[in-house]
């Protein structure tokens, strides 16, 4: 209680950040909040969280709740000044836990190993075998079997004998402490990610271009720089849309898009996008090459920023500068690829046909009572092209020509007219993000492997082996220490004990 009240306001401080309360009170805080944030869809419309939140507590009270919800921040957690003020805490607890009992730690791995006294021998489960030989002589075969056991021995001479003794990790009882410093760059990394990094997207029509990217929320460095009165990030608000936009610095085409779906199902097995960046107006080369490949889980990245695939979907108003792309093969000809526009013609090579495109459906079906076509979706899911073939202007037949149906692609007299796209009617989704402090998440990552490693599977051992000399032999007593996985040390000096004792009597 003196003690207590004798303590400056500097000590009740430190006393409050090195607290293991704080810690694990900090801690729950974190996990309790992440969980309500991976529950709840960040950055996501309203509508959509509110319906999840219906399902959980019940249509009437999930307006209110999204309306709490929202006010608290947990639309947007990670980027929310109380969880960075969590994290920031929790950062501060750890190092100050750290500092306050780092040093004891240190100055017990420094010390050197010392032989025992009698009386701390007598104190230790031990271990003896009594060896034929004098104490010199078995000395020289114990000393090679520690050593065989990845162990270096120092010897001590006493009055009846010898005094070995050896320690193996004693610097495994830091491996605490530099799994705390992982954590603490992982949370420097991340902080450094929020504060001064960006996430948004781009909706990115085929065959345009853009040098910024729409962001999620306004950067948490502009929010705390205005108050302050620093410098903000490059960041401004667009007029239109009214949402922020950050500069790429470079731009990113869109060269095609292209969606593939597993047989008869609208399901999609795989969409990609080939992009373009260019710098100063030139196309940059990315590992040797000018157009770049990206797909789910393959993104490209390119300066600190990545574009991951994220979602695709149909160019509001039709895309003005749309093109249909056809593969064309007249009967016993050679294939030719020929594009045209809506309502244009193409002609079947060698032959006195003429295609013209009548009507086009980006998901086309029809009725199994009235056989009528019509639109099901409003994705590139079935996609078709309806085409009046003319021969000396004289319609002569004509019909839907199916992207993901070869069999409606052959013509009567057996010229082929193969619909590959429809280009510059998509748009490719682009989840856009830039993060600095990633590489410090890394780092932290691969130490806290090492700290994990050292704390959980190493161990600091200690043995101490006496070498009595009697009459006409040496009686060799083995103590032993770990501070973990004790049993597998015993072993081990069981086995060295054997060892020994094979060596003196002759063996191998």
């Amino acid at each position: 209680m003196e003690e207590n009240k004798n303590q400056t306001l500097t000590d009740k401080i430190w006393d409050f950040f090195s607290s293991i309360t704080l810690a694990v009170v900090i801690f729950a805080l974190i996990a309790l909040t992440s969980i309500i944030g991976t529950i709840i869809e960040q950055n996501a419309a309203p509508e959509k969280n509110i319906k999840l939140l219906g399902k959980l507590f019940g249509d009437s009270t999930a307006p209110a709740l999204y309306n709490a919800f929202d006010f608290l921040g947990f639309m947007d957690m990670y980027h929310s000044w109380w969880f960075v003020a969590l994290l920031t805490l929790f950062a501060a607890n750890l190092t100050v836990c750290s500092i306050d009992r780092l040093p004891r730690i240190w100055k017990l791995a420094k010390e050197p190993v010392k032989p025992l006294t009698d009386e701390q021998f007598k104190n230790l489960g031990k271990k003896e075998i009594a060896l034929k030989g004098k104490a010199e002589k078995i000395k020289k075969t114990a000393g090679a079997a520690i050593k065989k056991a990845g162990f270096k021995f120092l010897e001590t001479k006493e009055a009846d004998g010898y005094q070995l003794y050896s320690e193996k990790g004693s610097y495994t009882r830091l491996g605490v402490y530099i799994t705390h410093l992982s954590i603490l760059l992982i949370l420097i990394g991340s902080i450094i990610g929020i504060f001064f990094g960006f996430k948004g997207f781009i909706n990115l029509p085929e065959g345009n271009t853009s040098n910024v990217v729409y962001l999620n929320d306004e950067p948490m460095w502009d929010r705390i720089s205005a108050s302050l009165g620093l410098s903000k990030s490059k960041a401004v608000r667009d007029a239109d849309t009214g949402q922020f936009v950050m500069p790429l610095g470079f731009s990113v085409k869109c060269n095609d898009f292209n969606a593939d779906f597993y047989s008869s199902s609208d399901m999609p097995k795989t969409y990609k996008s080939w992009l373009t960046i260019t710098e100063n107006g030139a196309p940059v080369k990315i590992n040797g090459k000018e157009i770049q490949e990206i797909e789910v889980n393959t993104p490209l990245k390119y300066k600190g920023v990545t574009f991951y695939q994220s979602s695709y979907g149909l160019t509001p108003g039709g895309g003005e500068n749309s093109v249909f792309k056809f593969r064309v093969t007249p009967k016993g000809g050679k294939t030719e690829n020929i594009e045209a526009r809506f309502e244009g013609s193409f002609g079947i090579p060698g032959t006195n046909l003429t295609g013209k495109i009548e009507d086009f459906s980006p998901a086309l079906s029809f009725d199994q009572y009235t056989g009528r076509p019509f639109t099901y979706a409003e994705q590139m899911n079935n996609p078709a092209v309806l085409i009046s073939f003319y021969e000396n202007n004289k319609r002569k037949y004509g019909g839907w020509l199916l992207k993901r149906q070869p069999e409606t692609w052959k013509l009567p007299e057996g010229h082929v007219v193969e619909f590959v796209d429809l280009w510059g009617i998509q748009y490719t989704g682009l989840q856009v993000r830039k993060d600095p402090g990633i590489w410090v998440v890394y780092l932290g990552c691969i130490i806290m492997s090492i700290g994990l490693y050292a704390a959980f599977f190493m161990s600091h051992k200690k043995i101490w082996l006496r070498l009595i000399e009697e009459k006409n032999s040496t009686r060799i007593i083995a103590v032993m220490t770990a501070n973990k996985n004790r049993q597998a040390f015993e072993r081990e000096i069981d086995k060295m004990i054997a060892l020994i004792g094979k060596a003196a009597e002759g063996g191998k």
